[in-house]
């Protein structure tokens, strides 16, 4: 009987990546994805333009990420290839479908990626006593020692995924069994304290703090932004070359990593509002802490404030690792269709690794994050990923029904939904956003010449 990985090394001849990937590997690679800038970021930002009701844009974002990852499954069913919507553009809708596809992921995921990074650089400074205080408000220097930290960070995950697929996969469960562990600690201990509340801080439930959203408004753009939270399943669609048996594994990873994660941080918001408040979520979203960290002292457990930071630093590096990987597979991808220069499709000696890929994501990245402002790289991390999801919801609607795995509704329902949400970020970001896929049309265009 022929084992799977000598099946594996017949297939390098084709080009492919070897299959090494089981169902439980692609689950925890999509938790690794989601549960991380998201759950420790995210909710801040989105409680300071909806306020308590950022529990209720969890939830709606999370049933719009589940017509997108049951759109983005039976196409990668269909199409087990490294690439995502990319290579799915391409096939159902046509080039310039597929290379808006690839180019919007690029740019959506590098941003999170660097802000992932910076995160990481945060939350650790803070853990080794480094954290911004009244007497010291944190100037140039801190700044300076924060990017240092974070392009550290981006060197030594970008050599984690050089080394292949297998240790990545590893150390990918370690690090978000760290995570969990620290979130259910956060939930148990944080009960108490919301229980004692009585819901006191749900009113009012919609209530804008920054002085400039209507409730309406505000809510909607919360609803966008926390979108971004939940995207992390498409790394597990982009990674469909390297899993098992794809038709089968691919949709149950997705489903199963959604359902968890929707849960994961509906328990987490909740905890958070219903104990301090939105407010607290709001006034600890700059400092350079992780905000549950400081929520968390707050609570009668003192040792949960500890296990949280723990948390905070390993899934910013798991975000890191499963970013590093997603990205450096959609190069992969553009090299192959020649979209970006060709060497870009080679891969090393036992087939498991895109290193060019892997090295210029990495170089990508370092740049992004040497910009320091994590500011608005959420936002600009909303649209195109929105933008990158309607794509992949249309190229569902025209399977087949020999192909499709799944109601059409569910796919124009995510098409509907991505195209309404992402207009609701602000106007700066969206307009930055069509100039970038303008830029990339002309790229294109010029690359195609040559």
């Amino acid at each position: 009987m022929t084992n799977n990985s000598e099946a594996s090394v017949r297939q390098t001849d084709s080009g492919k990546l070897v299959q090494k990937v089981g169902l439980w590997g692609a689950t925890m690679m999509g938790l690794g994805s989601i549960i991380g800038t998201g759950v420790f970021v995210s909710i801040g930002i989105a409680a300071e333009v909806t306020g308590p009701s950022v529990v209720l844009a969890i939830a709606v974002a999370a049933v719009v990420a589940i017509c997108n990852g049951l759109s983005s499954a039976q196409l990668a069913a269909c199409h087990p290839v490294s690439g995502g919507t990319y290579e799915y553009g391409y096939r159902w809708l046509g080039p310039r479908w597929g290379f808006t596809a690839g180019w919007m992921f690029l740019c959506a995921k590098s941003a999170s990626a660097a802000t992932a990074a910076l995160g990481l650089s945060g939350y650790l400074l803070h853990a080794l006593g480094q954290a911004d205080n009244e007497a010291n408000p944190g100037g140039q220097g801190r700044a300076v020692v924060t990017v240092l930290v974070a392009l550290a960070a981006i060197v030594l995950v970008t050599l984690l995924v050089l080394g292949g697929i297998r240790r990545s996969s590893h150390t990918n469960m370690v690090i978000v069994s760290v995570t969990l562990i620290s979130l259910a600690a956060f939930v148990i201990a944080g009960l108490p304290t919301a229980i004692a509340q009585g819901g006191d801080q749900l009113f009012p439930l919609f209530d804008p703090g920054d002085g400039a959203t209507g409730p309406i408004e505000g809510f909607l753009r919360a609803c966008a932004l926390m979108f971004v939270a939940f995207t992390g399943y498409g790394r597990i669609a982009t990674m469909a070359e390297e899993v098992h048996h794809p038709r089968q594994t691919i949709p149950r990873a997705i489903i199963t990593t959604l359902f968890l994660s929707a849960a994961i941080y509906i328990a987490v918001g909740a905890i958070a509002v219903l104990s301090v408040g939105s407010s607290e979520l709001v006034s600890t979203r700059d400092v350079h802490a992780a905000p549950l960290e400081i929520i968390a002292r707050q609570f009668d457990v003192p040792a949960v404030a500890a296990i949280v930071a723990i948390g905070a630093i390993t899934a910013m590096l798991g975000v890191l690792v499963n970013l590093v990987l997603g990205l450096s597979r959609v190069v992969l991808a553009m090299g192959r269709r020649r979209d970006i220069p060709k060497v870009f499709a080679k891969l090393d000696a036992t087939a498991t690794t895109p290193y060019p890929a892997v090295i210029v994501t990495g170089l990508f990245i370092g740049g992004l994050a040497m910009i320091g402002d994590v500011k608005t790289t959420w936002s600009f991390s909303a649209f195109t990923v929105l933008v990158y999801y309607a794509i992949t919801n249309l190229a569902a609607i025209r399977l087949t029904k020999e192909e499709r795995l799944y109601s059409p509704i569910i796919a124009w329902v995510g098409l509907g939904s991505c195209l309404f949400l992402a207009f609701w970020v602000e106007a700066q970001i969206w307009i930055a956003g069509l100039a970038i896929i303008l830029l990339g049309f002309l790229w294109q265009a010029v690359a195609k010449r040559r």
